[in-house]
C-alpha cells in the first residue's frame, strides 16, 4: 500500500506485479517489468498508447501488442481498473481502491477524487431490473492548467477592446 496525504492507494509495486505474474504461471520477461516500472506511480490513468509510449523510451523494441497484453492481464487480475471516461480513449487506473474521478473537458487530464456521497441511490423504480453494487462518480468541468489558461484568454480580449 502506497500512503498520498490523508488516503491510501492499493498500488503494488514492480517487485510485487512480478511476484504476482510468476505466482499465476505468467511469464516474467524485461518488457512487462518495463511496464510495470511505467504504471508505477502514475497518476495520469494512462491509456495503452501513453503506457507504450513511455516504455518505448526505455525499451525501444516493446510491441504495443504486449502493452495492451499486460494491461489486459492486470485488469483480469483486479489490479487495474480499466475507464471509459469519455476522453477518446479506454484508460487504466492503477489505483484499484474504491474512489470517483476529475476530468478535464479540455485536456482530458484524470485526477482521483476521495469523496464520500452517502445519498447516492437510485430512486425507486428506476432500477430498471439491476442489483446496483456500487456507483462512480465523474466530476467533468475544468482542470487548474485549462481554468488558468481560458481566464488569461478573456483577459487579454477584454483588455484588448477599446472603449469609445
Amino acid at each position: 500500500l502506497t500512503s498520498v496525504g490523508d488516503m491510501v492507494m492499493a498500488v503494488k509495486t514492480p517487485a510485487e506485479l512480478t511476484e504476482l505474474f510468476r505466482s499465476r504461471g505468467l511469464r516474467i520477461t524485461p518488457q512487462r517489468q518495463c511496464i510495470f516500472r511505467v504504471l508505477y506511480g502514475n497518476e495520469a490513468h494512462p491509456t495503452a498508447e501513453s503506457v507504450y509510449a513511455a516504455a518505448r523510451a526505455e525499451m525501444p523494441s516493446i510491441s504495443l501488442k504486449t502493452v495492451y497484453q499486460t494491461l489486459n492481464d492486470l485488469a483480469a487480475m483486479g489490479e487495474l481498473q480499466q475507464l471509459d471516461l469519455g476522453t477518446g480513449g479506454r484508460r487504466f487506473d492503477p489505483n484499484t481502491d474504491a474512489h470517483h474521478h476529475l476530468v478535464c473537458e479540455r485536456c482530458g487530464k484524470v485526477r482521483d477524487l476521495y469523496a464520500e456521497f452517502p445519498g447516492l441511490r437510485l430512486p425507486p423504480g428506476k432500477r430498471q431490473g439491476f442489483t446496483v453494487g456500487s456507483a462512480e462518480v465523474v466530476f467533468r468541468g475544468l482542470c487548474a492548467d485549462c481554468s488558468k489558461h481560458t481566464n488569461q484568454t478573456s483577459q487579454k480580449r477584454k483588455g484588448g477592446r477599446h472603449h469609445a
